[in-house]
């Protein structure tokens, strides 16, 4: 098998199972009772919190835990818009952005607030001087995410930062993709609140964080205890925290060195497939990109069909985000892009890691000459194409 869906989720490292297991069955305590088999617990929370507080240049005490990423982008986006509605009702996000930021935002739209929905360029990017004439006397957040989950591209989040904060407004980060790739630093980036995931850095499923600034009032999601210091109920999930935060320290240690693997074999990858598969086209920025992604368009064929014959061949990749797969929509993020309708159905999204290989990648592009070829040799739109083409699709 040749596993290039990361972006979907990673395997959980050796180390990071190594330190979950003593959290289930020796150190299984609650930890909020106050005999030692939980306080031990306790205590591996507290250790986790600042480890991920370190890596994103935050305090301890403003790093929450949650189930999840998409429960951290709820979190935000619900909560501000609940304690700043006495001074607006209005948002501020891109067309881009996880469903999970997106359908929060189309849930609060029901409730009264107005949503600005900002488009991106051809490569994905968010204009800041867009964002900034966007801004009213009621606008009350502004959530942009850090880098795009299908095609990689990185925002300028430096500069949105800048400006919510010379406003005043609370500017929260879907880095769900971005923690632990590339670096993170809340404070110079003028980041308010930050969601993440541990299964994206090859940590467990079922645990995330939100990091809210200490300044920034945002009520509870949760109800019920007093677990996360009265924010969010429940008893913790210690063997994922104490999992998530192995994972940070691992790749905080690895980033140099992982991500210089990873865009070698990412540039080779795209290489090869522009160089050697006519009518493809490559999304998001080729240079502002996450290192492991690789987002191609595939005229004159069907992804899932792609997919599909991939599948068979041994490789594991996917056509967009992981929450939307079965999904006979295309992708909501290429349409943004400007890609139209019958481009953005033929995309295949490889996202690669660390242990992929460019003899891996040689097989890969080996079967997808092949398969793509074969679907268009079956395309009447590409016998149509060849017999009378009409423009040059490769750009």
């Amino acid at each position: 098998m040749i596993y290039l869906d990361n972006a979907a989720t990673t395997r959980t490292a050796p180390e990071v199972l190594e330190a979950m297991l003593p959290y289930f069955t020796e150190i299984y305590g609650n930890p909020s009772a106050i005999y030692s088999l939980g306080s031990a617990g306790k205590k591996a929370i507290g250790e986790a919190r600042r480890t991920i507080a370190a890596a994103l240049g935050a305090r301890q005490e403003e790093i929450y835990f949650t189930a999840g990423g998409t429960e951290a982008d709820n979190w935000a986006i619900k909560a501000a818009a609940e304690s700043c509605s006495g001074k607006g009702k209005h948002i501020i996000t891109t067309k881009i952005e996880h469903h999970a930021v997106l359908h929060t935002c189309e849930y609060l739209e029901k409730r009264g607030y107005r949503v600005t929905y900002l488009d991106v360029d051809g490569d994905g990017l968010v204009d800041p001087q867009a964002l900034k004439a966007s801004i009213r006397p009621d606008t009350i957040l502004i959530s942009v995410m850090f880098a795009n989950n299908e095609i990689g591209t990185i925002e300028p989040i430096r500069e949105i930062g800048a400006i919510a904060r010379e406003h005043g407004i609370l500017f929260h980060t879907d880095a769900v993709q971005a923690f632990g790739q590339i670096p993170i630093h809340v404070e110079e980036l003028n980041i308010d609140m930050l969601s993440a995931s541990a299964h994206k850095l090859n940590g467990p499923k079922g645990i995330g964080m939100l990091y809210i600034r200490s300044n920034a009032k945002i009520p509870s999601l949760i109800h019920g205890g007093a677990q996360e210091r009265n924010k969010r109920a429940g008893t913790e999930n210690v063997p994922g925290i104490v999992g998530f935060a192995a994972a940070v320290s691992r790749a905080q240690r690895m980033m140099e060195e992982k991500g210089r693997k990873e865009r070698e074999l990412r540039d080779y990858l795209i290489g090869r497939i522009e160089r050697e598969i006519p009518y493809c086209r490559l999304n998001g920025h080729r240079d502002k990109r996450l290192p492991g992604n690789v987002n191609i368009s595939f005229q004159f064929i069907e992804g899932e069909s792609l997919l599909i014959m991939l599948d068979m061949r041994g490789v594991c990749a996917s056509s967009g985000s992981a929450c939307t797969s079965g999904s006979l929509d295309p992708s909501h993020v290429l349409l943004a892009t400007g890609l139209r309708h019958e481009e953005a159905h033929g995309s295949l999204r490889m996202t690669l890691s660390e242990e992929n290989t460019k003899e891996e990648l040689d097989e890969v592009v080996g079967h997808l000459k092949e398969i793509v070829q074969r679907l268009r040799d079956m395309s009447p739109l590409y016998e149509d194409f060849v017999k009378s083409p009409k423009e040059q699709y490769n750009r």
